[in-house]
C-alpha cells in the first residue's frame, strides 16, 4: 500500500501491531492517556475501540502485506463474508464491472458500505437485475487508513441497509511529503498482466492542510482457454456443443452434414470443429464453442483520485471539505454471436426446398470476426462523491458538532455487440411468407449455413446497443456529542443526528432495441425513480459502575416514495461488563430495517432472457444427470418476464449478539462472539434457477405439489405443450417479480485472535486468526411453508465456515507475511453433494533499501491450486467461489520524498 511516510521496519511493525490491536480489547486508560475516537457503530467517541459489539479492522498495510489486490478483495476474504457474490469475475452476471460483497450470507443489499462514515451513490445497474448495492471495485486503495466492519444491525446508528452490518472505508486524514508506488505483474499460467501507479502526498501551510492521492491501474483479461482444466467443455467427456446443425424438427434428429463439411471447418474455434455423432444424429460440434469466449477475469483499465483541504478557522473549529472520482473502463466476454432460425418466431421454419420443418442454429467463430475481442461487452463507468461541511467544540461545553453536505453521483455507459435482425435473411434467404400453422417459409441454401464467414460479412451482420444508467444520493446532516452529566462511574455522553437526504436512478436502454433493429431481442423498458428522506436519532453511553457500561440508540427514519411514506423506528442497547481489567463481556441487541430497494420499486415491465439456464425438469424427463444433459446450463438461457411493485414493504430485521474478549497483555489477546440475525418481510426476487428447481422436484412428487412453494413456482413457469411441433416442454418464461417474503434467520460463531512474540536476534513475529462458522441459516419463502435449511441446502453456494491466519515475521530491514484462508465445504454444481474444503496461501516479503526507498514481491496462490468440480460439466470450478486464475505474483516499489 502506498504510504505517505516510509518508516524503519521496526517502527512500520509498531504501527502494523497497533493496528491490530484497535480490533481487541484493551486496559480500562485512566484519564488523559488514551485518545478518544470515533469506531464504527457509534457516533459517541470513546477511549478503548472495544465496545458492545464487534468490530473488525483492516489496517492500509495489511491490504498489502495479505496480498490483497485491492479494497474489495480485502473484504471479499474476511470470514464474515460468506456470502458468495456475482461480480466483476463471474462471467454471466448484469454487473461484472462491479464488485460488491455478502456479510453473512444474507446479500449485497443487506450490508450499508460508507466511506468516512458517508453514504455514497450505488451502483446504477442492480445487482442479478434485481437489488442495489455499492460497488467496491472503485474505491482507491492508495488513501485507504483503515476498513472497519461492523457485523450485526445498526440501523439505530445508521439507518436503512444496515441489517447484516456495516462497512466503513476510512480514507488517511493527513499526509506529509510526498510517496510513489509502482506495482506489476501478472499469472504463471498466462493472461491477468496488470500495473499501477499511485502517487500521493500532502502537507500544510498555516490554517490550511491538505492530501492528495492518484491511481492509476490496467490488466489484462484471462480467457478460460488460458487455463488447461477449462479450456474446452468435453474433457471430462460430455458430447461437444453444437457449432454447426441442421434438425429435422418432424423426425427429431439432426440432419447429418457429412465429415468433409465438418473437416473444411475444422480450423474454426482454435483447429477444433469435428463432426460429432449422437444418438439424434450428427452435427459439426466443438468442445471450445463455449471457452473460446469466456473471460474468467475482466479487463480492466481505472483513474481514481482524492483530494481533501481543511481550514482551521479556529483553534476549535475547522471547515473541510474532499472529493473522490473515479473513471473505470471494463470489457468482459461470456458468450460469442450464435444465431438460431426464426428464434422470434418459435425457433424453426418450413424448407420449401426439402418439404419439411426444420431449425438452423450456428455458432460464429472468434476467426471469422477478427478475434473473440471483437465481440467484447464494454462498461464506461465514471463516480465522484463530494462532501464539505464545519466541525468543532460548542464554546465552554464539552460539546462538539459537525454540519455537512454529501453529494454522490454514478454514471455507467454499457456497449453491447449484438446481431442485426438481418441475419435470418443471410442465412435463409428471403421470408417467402407463413404456412398455414404459422411457420415461417424459406428457401435457404445449406451451404450458406456451413461458409465460414468474412469479417465484413459479419460487420453487416453485426451492430451495438447502448444503454445509460445513472444513480445519485444527497445527504445534509447535522451531528453533536458530549456530556450530559456526572455519574460516580464516570460521565453519561449523548450524541444526536439529524439528516435530510434523497436518492434516485434511471436506467436508459438503447431505443433501438425496441425498433426491431437487432436479432431476437425482447422489449427493453427503462425505469428510474427517486425517494427522499430524514431521520432523527439519539445514542447514550452511561457508565452505571466502573466496570458496567450500558449503550442505548434510537432513530426513526421516513422514506417519501411512489406517492407514499414509510416510517421506522429501530433502537438497540449494549452492555460491557469488565471483571478485570483483562477481561471484557460483551452483549447487544438491535433492531433495523431496510427500506425497499428503488429498483424493486419502479422498475417497469422488464423481458428479457437469462444469461444461461439449467432446465432441471427436461434433465429429468430425458431420464440422465446434469453432466450429461443438453439443457444445463445452456446459453444463451430462458426467456424471463420481470416486473417491480411499488407496494413493498419495508423489511425488519433484529440481531442479538454476546461474547468475550480476554487480553491479559499487549501482545496477546483472544475473543469469541455468538451472533443471530432474523429479517421479517424480506423483499426478494425469486431466484430464476431455485424455481425451476422447485418447479422440477414438484412435477417428480419431491414436494407437496399442493403446497404454496410448488403452486408458486408452478405458475411463474411457462412451457411448451409436451405436444408441441417443436421442442415440446422449452420454457417459455419465467415469470419473477419481487415479494415480501415471510423470514430469513441465521446464526453464528465469530473467534478472533492475536499473539505478538518478540524473539531478540531471530526477529518479531505477530500471529493473528479469525473464524466464522455459520451454525444455522433458515428461509421461508410463504408463512405457511416449512422452514428451508439454507445452511446445509445442496443448492445453496454460500460458505459454511472460513477461517484467516496470517504471520508477520519483521527483523532489520526484512519483513515477510504468510497469509491462509480456508474455506468450507460448499454444494458441487449438480447439487448432489458436497465439495471438500479449499486453502490458498498468499506470501509478501519487503526489504527496506532506504529510509525513503522499499521493495516488495507478493505472490497469490502459492500453491498455484484451483478447486475443480466436474459434476455438473463446464467450467469445472465453483464459479463465484473461487477464482481460477492458478498463482499469480508482483513486484512492488515504494519510494517517499519531500519532508
Amino acid at each position: 500500500m502506498l504510504r505517505f511516510k516510509t518508516l524503519p521496519v521496526q517502527a512500520a511493525l509498531a504501527v502494523l501491531i497497533a493496528g491490530a490491536e484497535a480490533s481487541y480489547a484493551q486496559a480500562e486508560p485512566t484519564a488523559g492517556e488514551v485518545q478518544q475516537v470515533m469506531v464504527t457503530g457509534s457516533r459517541i467517541p470513546r477511549a478503548s475501540k472495544e465496545g458492545p459489539s464487534s468490530v473488525t479492522v483492516i489496517t492500509g498495510d495489511d491490504i498489502e502485506k495479505q496480498g490483497y489486490k485491492n479494497v474489495f478483495d480485502a473484504l471479499n476474504s474476511q470470514t464474515q463474508n460468506t456470502g458468495m457474490t456475482q461480480g466483476a469475475d463471474f462471467g454471466n452476471t448484469a454487473t461484472p464491472a462491479a464488485n460488491t460483497i455478502s456479510l453473512r450470507g444474507l446479500g449485497p443489499n443487506h450490508t450499508l458500505t460508507l466511506v468516512n462514515g458517508r453514504r455514497i451513490a450505488d451502483y446504477p445497474v442492480a445487482y442479478e437485475g434485481a437489488v442495489n448495492f455499492v460497488n467496491l471495485a472503485n474505491i482507491p486503495s492508495a488513501l485507504v487508513d483503515r476498513i472497519e466492519i461492523l457485523s450485526g444491525g445498526a440501523s439505530a446508528v445508521y439507518g436503512s441497509d444496515a441489517i447484516a452490518g456495516v462497512v466503513n472505508i476510512i480514507l488517511k486524514k493527513q499526509a506529509s511529503g510526498f510517496d510513489i508506488n509502482l506495482k506489476a505483474g501478472g499469472t504463471q499460467d498466462g493472461g491477468g498482466a496488470n500495473k499501477r501507479i499511485q502517487f500521493s502526498g500532502g502537507g500544510s501551510s498555516g490554517k490550511l492542510s491538505g492530501l492528495f492521492g492518484i491511481e492509476l491501474s490496467q490488466r489484462q483479461p484471462i480467457w478460460s482457454r488460458q487455463r488447461d482444466f477449462m479450456a474446452s467443455s468435453s474433457s471430462d467427456g460430455s458430447v461437444p456443443p453444437k457449432a454447426f446443425s441442421r434438425l429435422d424438427v418432424d423426425s427429431g434428429r439432426y440432419i447429418d452434414p457429412g465429415a468433409d463439411t465438418c473437416n473444411r471447418l475444422g480450423g474454426l474455434f482454435y483447429d477444433s470443429v469435428t463432426r460429432v455423432q449422437t444418438k439424434k444424429g450428427a452435427y459439426c460440434g466443438s468442445g471450445k464453442v463455449q471457452p473460446a469466449y469466456w473471460t474468467t477475469e475482466t479487463q480492466n483499465q481505472s483513474e481514481n483520485a482524492f483530494g481533501s483541504l481543511n481550514y482551521q478557522l479556529s483553534g476549535k473549529t475547522e471547515l473541510f471539505g474532499d472529493l473522490m472520482l473515479g473513471f473505470n473502463s471494463t470489457q468482459n466476454n461470456t458468450r460469442g454471436p450464435s444465431w438460431n432460425s426464426e428464434a422470434a418466431n418459435g425457433g424453426y421454419f418450413f424448407n420449401q426446398n426439402t418439404g419439411g420443418y426444420e431449425s438452423w442454429s450456428r455458432r460464429i467463430a472468434p476467426e471469422e470476426i477478427g478475434g473473440a475481442t471483437r465481440f467484447n461487452r464494454k462498461w464506461d463507468d465514471a463516480a465522484a462523491n463530494l462532501t464539505f461541511g464545519i466541525r468543532g467544540d460548542i464554546p465552554r461545553t464539552s460539546w462538539n458538532y459537525e454540519a455537512a453536505y454529501n453529494i454522490s453521483g454514478y454514471s455507467s455507459r454499457t456497449t453491447t455487440p449484438l446481431l442485426l435482425s438481418s441475419v435470418d435473411s443471410y442465412f435463409l434467404g428471403p421470408r417467402l411468407g407463413f404456412d398455414a400453422s404459422g411457420a415461417a417459409i424459406h428457401a435457404p441454401d445449406s451451404n450458406r449455413l456451413y461458409q465460414p464467414l468474412t469479417a465484413d460479412q459479419f460487420n453487416a451482420i453485426t451492430g451495438q446497443a447502448q444503454s445509460h444508467n445513472k444513480s445519485w444520493t444527497q445527504t445534509l446532516s447535522l451531528s453533536a456529542n458530549g456530556e450530559l452529566f456526572k455519574l460516580p462511574a464516570g460521565p453519561v455522553r449523548l450524541a444526536g443526528i439529524t439528516e435530510f437526504g434523497s436518492q434516485g436512478f434511471s436506467n436508459t436502454p438503447d431505443p433501438q432495441l425496441n425498433q426491431g433493429v437487432f436479432y431476437n431481442q425482447k422489449e427493453a423498458v427503462g425505469a428510474s425513480g427517486s425517494r427522499q428522506r430524514y431521520a432523527l436519532g439519539a445514542e447514550l453511553n452511561i457508565p452505571l459502575l466502573k466496570e458496567l457500561i450500558v449503550t442505548a440508540a434510537g432513530r426513526y427514519d421516513d422514506y417519501a416514495f411512489a406517492g407514499r411514506h414509510d416510517g421506522k423506528l429501530t433502537y438497540n442497547t449494549g452492555l460491557e461488563f469488565r471483571p478485570a481489567r483483562t477481561l471484557l463481556f460483551r452483549g447487544n441487541y438491535a433492531t433495523s430495517f431496510r427500506a425497499p430497494d428503488m429498483n424493486y420499486i419502479y422498475s417497469s415491465t422488464t423481458r428479457g432472457y437469462y444469461a444461461s439456464t439449467t432446465d432441471y425438469y427436461r434433465c429429468a424427463l430425458a431420464g440422465h444427470g446434469l453432466a450429461g444433459c443438453e439443457f444445463n446450463n445452456y446459453s444463451p438461457g430462458a426467456n424471463y418476464i420481470q416486473t417491480g411493485s411499488k407496494d413493498l414493504k419495508s423489511e425488519n430485521g433484529k440481531s442479538w449478539s454476546y461474547g468475550v474478549v480476554w487480553s491479559p497483555s499487549s501482545n496477546f489477546d483472544v475473543s469469541a462472539d455468538f451472533w443471530r440475525i432474523q429479517i421479517d418481510n424480506l423483499v426478494t426476487n425469486l431466484d430464476p434457477d431455485k424455481i425451476l428447481r422447485d418447479e422440477a422436484d414438484c412435477r417428480a412428487g419431491q414436494l407437496d405439489i399442493h403446497s404454496p412453494t410448488c403452486v408458486d413456482a408452478l405458475n411463474r413457469v411457462r412451457r411448451n405443450p409436451a405436444n408441441a411441433t417443436f421442442d415440446p416442454n422449452a420454457i417459455q418464461n419465467i415469470l419473477v417479480n419481487p415479494i415480501n417474503a415471510a423470514q430469513r434467520r441465521t446464526s453464528g460463531l465469530d473467534m478472533s485472535g492475536k499473539w505478538h512474540v518478540k524473539a531478540g536476534g531471530i526477529g518479531d513475529f505477530l500471529l493473528k486468526g479469525n473464524y466464522t462458522l455459520v451454525l444455522s441459516h433458515h428461509f421461508k419463502q410463504f408463512a405457511s411453508d416449512p422452514d428451508q435449511n439454507l445452511r446445509d441446502a445442496l443448492d445453496n453456494p454460500d460458505w459454511r465456515s472460513k477461517i484467516n491466519a496470517s504471520l508477520t515475521w519483521v527483523r532489520q530491514q526484512w519483513s515477510s507475511t504468510v497469509q491462509v484462508t480456508r474455506y468450507g465445504s460448499l454444494p458441487n454444481a449438480a447439487g448432489t453433494a458436497r465439495t471438500s474444503p479449499f486453502s490458498l496461501v498468499n506470501m509478501s516479503a519487503s526489504y527496506q533499501i532506504s529510509p525513503a526507498a522499499s521493495l516488495s514481491l507478493i505472490v497469490n496462490n502459492v500453491l498455484n491450486s484451483h478447486k475443480e468440480d466436474n459434476s455438473s460439466g463446464w467450467p469445472y470450478y465453483p464459479v463465484g467461489n473461487y477464482d481460477p486464475y492458478g498463482r499469480q505474483g508482483w513486484l512492488e516499489f515504494n519510494y517517499h520524498f519531500g519532508s
